[in-house]
């Protein structure tokens, strides 16, 4: 059984600590989800407390139709949609709070991401569409299955498989740009 889920059950009977360990479990995986929607690491630092703080007000059912994961991260891309539609606004920021936010988001990213190899693939997923960054850290970095990707994108899974094939089409290009091969990664 899905150990999220069975944390998350403990913490609707009232064990508390059972949501600290859903927290430490999941955090670090939505904050970089969440980013690939908003580009903004402190914002996704927010989204990810607000979906964590969904969970604590509203107790939504979980049904087990899939993994807790699965239903976690669609709630975060939930949020996440939701703010983008009501609550974005276009906010300036000085020059030197934005080496700050860059120096932080690359702190997150190496200690998420060990690996010189994985960084530089990270920074070249960066580059990409949304919607291609979006299924390439679900399936390849969550280790989400495509039926899992589909109902987390709210996607069909045929669509999955096309996204996931043109997302790899796309970072294949973008790796030869910066003059490594895609099969080395």
């Amino acid at each position: 059984m899905d150990t999220g889920a069975n944390y998350y059950w403990r913490f609707l009977d009232g064990d508390v600590e059972s949501l600290t360990l859903i927290v430490k479990e999941y955090k670090d995986g939505l904050i970089l989800y969440i980013n690939s929607y908003v580009n903004n690491i402190y914002l996704a630092e927010d989204l990810m407390q607000e979906t964590f703080f969904k969970l604590v007000t509203k107790k939504p059912r979980f049904k087990g139709k899939s993994s807790f994961k699965t239903w976690l991260y669609a709630i975060a891309r939930n949020v996440t949609i939701d703010y983008l539609r009501h609550d974005s606004k276009v906010s300036l920021s000085p020059v030197e709070d934005m080496e700050s936010y860059i120096k932080d988001e690359e702190n997150l990213e190496r200690l998420y991401i060990n690996n010189e190899s994985k960084i530089i693939l990270h920074k070249a997923i960066a580059t990409l569409k949304a919607e291609y960054r979006q299924v390439l850290w679900l399936v390849y970095f969550e280790n989400f299955s495509n039926d899992q990707a589909a109902l987390v994108m709210n996607k069909s899974k045929r669509q999955i498989e096309n996204l996931l094939f043109r997302a790899k089409q796309s970072l294949k290009s973008v790796l030869n740009t910066e003059g490594l091969s895609y099969e080395e990664l």
